[in-house]
């Protein structure tokens, strides 16, 4: 998933999910940002939950490739629906009539004069104000280093390893290469130890230079993986698909000069150790292939807009290019994207999709903003929109209706069984040794929870002094679900009875919070395991736990999780050094429950998990610092 084009992002987390349940190899995939699970086939919607919208209670089930691949697809079709459903929105939700063209100074055949932030194109009123230009149509042209590859033979086998890589002479001579090869023909692979076949590529690089691994599979069976590593076996990029099929493509902005290893090998694939060839675990597609592997000189532009705090930015690009990113006023990256996730939004969003990459962004600070393309060589066609959040003056605000009372819900928006009815919350409390008798004690404490979560966390941030949010629940208030600016999570329920595998489920993730009416799911089965089960409350509680704190704490904390979404999140990063309470579901239950270093839930050491910034999540494809308080705050205005 994961694949940098002609930026210096930050490597994958080194740290691996903590199922153990999962192989080292399929920890070091998923550790890399690359999923393990069985992919959907090109195209067709993956029978498992959307990973990007789900907490998942197995990292090695989350489809990732299969459902960017699906969205991917999608898009369009979502762009053009989007298009008739705007036309009967309110006028504040639409875009201007016409966009105005914008034609990047820097001359073709040129590079260096709009690179960076630093050196951005100023476009001076591009704004959301009276009399400002909304919508934005970017024409230019990227112009990198040109690089003619040099034919090579094969490496010898066996090439499973760091230390027995082949030279590519790529930074020693040469600056790229392209060779054809086989997965599978190694003493690892299916006529050998069965462990999986592995081909790594040995090239030096100095700072500056932007590294492009990509491969071409056009017959057999292999569905390909490209990673590259430093010395020391670190992950410094990987990839899966790419561009729309089975074959992979990976981009690294060198930081200092130095060697580096490029992996080939089969989706699910990857070595547990680097260094060992025979550490795979089996089972991986095989077949030939041709990998080029180049160092060259990129082309990136940048583009300045100002923006406003609140300012909710989508941008789309089309053309040769395959990043789009954009930066904040720092400045610093904040959404690199490499696909058009865009069907994910609701209905009700303005924001453009429909696009080779889409990336989107909610302004917290009022100041100069990039946006900037790379990877690839020719031109580009860049939409850029800005909108203010859909509440802005609106009332009533937005509400968020806590359901426990066993609600009848449609769960076919979320790939579910169709119209169901979920078990109430109360049916659960005793699997958590929890009176019946204390529920109304128990709803009050998950209330005052989320309302930490978000709410007050939100308005203590200073941010946006007009924000405002009613979070109400079935215990204590009438049924709102139904009016206007009125969003739900239901709580409770099993997977069985909602026929959705998952912990949580949210219906879009909603930047700018344009869709005001939207359900989410916290499904208590698997939070109600019996301990063991690194996703179940139970494996956290012991004797000495306030069980009521722990569980209204960890329940708070999904819930709020779910409600981030359709305020406009998307996932954070489980593995890194950085509790966030966007981080995604598959491992590491116990960060996102607030577990203290004690290990026991529902004592004094237990932390307050909160929204803030944190990385993206690896295996979602986005690069950049998200700030999952800030994106929300904006959305829920007054």
């Amino acid at each position: 998933m994961l694949a940098f084009a002609g930026f210096a992002p930050a490597a994958p987390s080194a740290a691996a999910p903590s199922d153990p349940g999962l192989s080292a190899a399929d920890r070091a995939s998923l550790a890399a940002g690359l999923p393990v699970a069985p992919k959907a086939a090109l195209g067709t919607k993956p029978a498992s939950p959307n990973p990007y919208l789900a907490m998942l209670p197995d990292a090695a089930k989350a489809d990732y490739s299969g459902w960017t691949n699906y969205l991917q697809r999608q898009a369009s079709a979502r762009a053009a629906a989007r298009l008739k459903a705007l036309a009967k929105a309110p006028a504040a939700a639409r875009p201007a009539a016409s966009a105005v063209v914008v034609d990047e100074d820097e001359p073709d055949g040129n590079r260096g004069s709009n690179d960076d932030p630093a050196s951005a194109q100023l476009i001076r009123n591009f704004g959301t104000g009276s009399g400002q230009d909304s919508r934005l149509r970017i024409l230019g042209s990227l112009d990198p280093e040109f690089v003619s590859p040099t034919t090579i033979a094969p490496n010898p086998e066996d090439d499973g390893a760091i230390p027995l890589a082949g030279d590519t002479g790529v930074g020693a001579g040469s600056d790229g290469i392209v060779t054809d090869a086989q997965i599978g023909d190694g003493p690892h692979g299916s006529a050998g130890t069965g462990t999986n076949d592995f081909d790594f590529y040995k090239l030096t690089a100095p700072a500056g230079k932007v590294i492009t691994v990509k491969t071409a599979t056009p017959e057999g069976a292999l569905d390909t993986v490209v990673v590259l590593y430093d010395p020391a076996g670190n992950v410094l990029a990987a990839n899966d698909d790419f561009g729309g099929s089975l074959d992979s493509q990976l981009s690294y902005k060198v930081p200092a000069q130095g060697t580096f290893y490029a992996l080939v090998a089969a989706y699910s694939g990857l070595p547990a150790d680097p260094f060992d060839p025979a550490s795979g675990d089996g089972g991986a597609s095989e077949g030939p292939y041709s990998v080029t592997i180049t160092s060259a000189a990129d082309d990136a532009d940048f583009f300045a807009v100002k923006l406003k705090a609140g300012d909710v930015l989508g941008a789309a690009a089309k053309g040769a290019n395959n990043y789009l990113t954009v930066y904040d006023t720092t400045p610093r990256e904040v959404h690199g994207s490499q696909q058009d996730a865009s069907f994910i939004y609701p209905m009700a969003s303005p924001l453009p999709g429909g696009a080779r990459q889409v990336t989107d962004y909610v302004a917290t600070k009022a100041g100069w903003h990039y946006v900037g393309v790379s990877g690839g060589a020719g031109g580009y066609d860049i939409t850029v929109e800005g909108y203010r959040p859909a509440l802005q003056g609106a009332r009533p605000t937005q509400t968020l209706y806590l359901d426990f009372d066993g609600a009848r819900v449609n769960t076919g928006v979320f790939g579910g069984a169709g119209n169901v009815d979920l078990t109430p919350f109360s049916a659960f409390l005793g699997k958590w040794g929890i009176p019946r008798a204390d529920e109304d004690r128990l709803i009050d404490a998950v209330t005052a929870s989320v309302t930490e979560n978000i709410k007050q966390d939100l308005v203590a941030s200073g941010l946006n002094n007009r924000f405002k949010l009613k979070v109400l629940n079935s215990k204590d208030d009438p049924d709102p679900w139904g009016k206007a600016n009125v969003s739900r999570i239901v709580v409770g329920g099993t997977i069985a009875e909602s026929g959705v595998p998952t912990i949580g489920i949210a219906q879009s993730i909603d930047p700018g919070n344009f869709e005001t009416e939207e359900t989410a799911l916290v499904l208590l089965d698997v939070l109600s395991n019996p301990a063991g089960d690194p996703a179940s409350l139970n494996t956290y509680l012991t004797s000495g736990s306030d069980r009521v704190a722990f569980v209204a704490q960890a329940l708070g904390n999904v819930i709020a999780h779910e409600g981030g979404h359709f305020f406009g999140n998307w996932h954070t990063d489980n593995s890194d050094e950085h509790a966030n309470l966007q981080d995604s579901g598959g491992a590491n239950f116990d960060v996102l429950f607030g577990v203290g270093p004690d290990g026991v839930g529902g004592t004094a050491d237990d932390p307050d998990v909160d929204f803030g910034e944190d990385r993206f999540s690896p295996a979602e494809g986005f690069v950049g610092t998200e700030d999952t308080l800030g994106r929300i705050v904006f959305g829920v205005t007054s």
